[in-house]
Formats: C-alpha cells, sequence, structure tokens
C-alpha cells in the first residue's frame, strides 16, 4: 500500500475507535433506558436519538464547532484554559460520536429488548441485586446486539465527512480522514487515487455489516 492511503486509513481507524468509545458507554445507557424503563419524555428523548439521522452533518459540525469556539460552553472562555480540541482527530472523534449515536443506542435497545425480562427477575428472586442480575444476566444475553451496536457505531464513525470537516478540518497526516482524502482528491483530478480509497472504504464498510450479520443471525434464527 502506497503512503497516500495508509495515512487516512490509519487516521481514520484511529478516530472511528476514539468515536466509539466516546459513544458506546452513554448509547448502551441510553439503549437500556429506553428498552426497560418507561422515563416521563420518552417520545421527546427516542427524537433527540435519532435527531443526527436527519440533521444535516454539517449542522451537527457547525453546533459542535460553536460549542468548542472561544465563547462556547466548552471553550476557553467558559472553561477557563484551552481544550484544544478543534482542527484535531479529537474534535473528528467527537464529531463522529454524535453521528454514531442513533445507530449504537437504537441497536443496543434491541439487543436488550430480545433479553426476556422474566430470566432479570428470577435472577432477582434468587438473591441477586440489581446490578448483579444486570451485570450476570442481562449483559451477558444482550453481548451479540451490543457488540453489534458497537460495530456498526464504529462503521458510521468511520465514514463520516460533514461535520468532521468543520471541526477538525481537513489536513493530511492530521485530520485527514478517508471520507476528506477521497473528497480531496476528487477535487484535484487524483480519480485513480480517489478509486483506491473508495475500495479500501468499500471494504472496511462490507466488513463491518459482514459482523454485524453474523452477530445478529443466531437471534433471527431464534425469533423464528
Amino acid at each position: 500500500m502506497s503512503p497516500g492511503p495508509l495515512l487516512p486509513l490509519l487516521l481514520s481507524l484511529k478516530v472511528a475507535a476514539g468515536a466509539t468509545a466516546i459513544i458506546l458507554p452513554p448509547g448502551v445507557a441510553l439503549g437500556w433506558l429506553l428498552a426497560r424503563r418507561a422515563v416521563r419524555g420518552r417520545s421527546v428523548l427516542e427524537t433527540l436519538t435519532a435527531l443526527p439521522l436527519i440533521l444535516p452533518s454539517t449542522a451537527i459540525g457547525y453546533l459542535l464547532l460553536r460549542l468548542l469556539s472561544r465563547d462556547g460552553l466548552l471553550g476557553e472562555r467558559t472553561l477557563g484554559f484551552d481544550p484544544g480540541l478543534l482542527l484535531t482527530w479529537k474534535a473528528a472523534a467527537a464529531a463522529s460520536a454524535i453521528m454514531a449515536l442513533p445507530l449504537v443506542a437504537r441497536t443496543a435497545r434491541l439487543a436488550f429488548e430480545r433479553v426476556d425480562p422474566r430470566l432479570e427477575a428470577l435472577a432477582r428472586t434468587l438473591g441477586l441485586g440489581p446490578w448483579s442480575a444486570f451485570f450476570g444476566v442481562t449483559l451477558p444475553l444482550a453481548r451479540p446486539g451490543l457488540l453489534a451496536a458497537a460495530i456498526l457505531g464504529f462503521g458510521r464513525a468511520l465514514g463520516e465527512f460533514g461535520a468532521t470537516v468543520i471541526v477538525a478540518g481537513n489536513i493530511p497526516g492530521r485530520t485527514q480522514t478517508l471520507a476528506l482524502a477521497i473528497f480531496s482528491d476528487m477535487q484535484i483530478g487524483h480519480d485513480r487515487e480517489a478509486m483506491v480509497l473508495v475500495g479500501i472504504t468499500t471494504a472496511l464498510a462490507f466488513a463491518a455489516i459482514w459482523c454485524v450479520e453474523a452477530l445478529l443471525r443466531p437471534g433471527r434464527r431464534s425469533s423464528r
């Protein structure tokens, strides 16, 4: 592999891994909450969770840019120090994490809904506390779906473009992911290089979807 596609590939994997680490805990918690609790304002919460699916990614990027700017809620004037996130791979990871939230939360919710609540109740009658029942019964049974949620989140973050380019820019070797590198090569007429990057991106997306289908297939068969 030439140095051209290697740097965007490695950076994309780094950004996607960071985004998955950021969004997986709150995404799983949100999925569990929607699957197991009758929370007040449920419809509003579900709508807010799904919002990144509908909003243009550039709008998400702009809102995040305002949030991280000098005068924003997470900016230098508010915090008293410069967090130094803008125009870095960390900003790209944060933007990608927000865009991946709907897929992670929805897949986690479906994973928890497939776990029979009666098994959790049985564990409680055997003397397990709420946390013990969750980690000993619910989490192991939901594991395939939660792994699928992580892979989908990783794959979504891997292909993010609009929000990333606004908060992280398109700096080769620093913030230029595969999606941004494809755009750059297309803009300057490097069609061959762009096609190589498209091939790499397609292969990664195919592998991610294949893994998700393999994880969810046993659940489908058992539900028939």
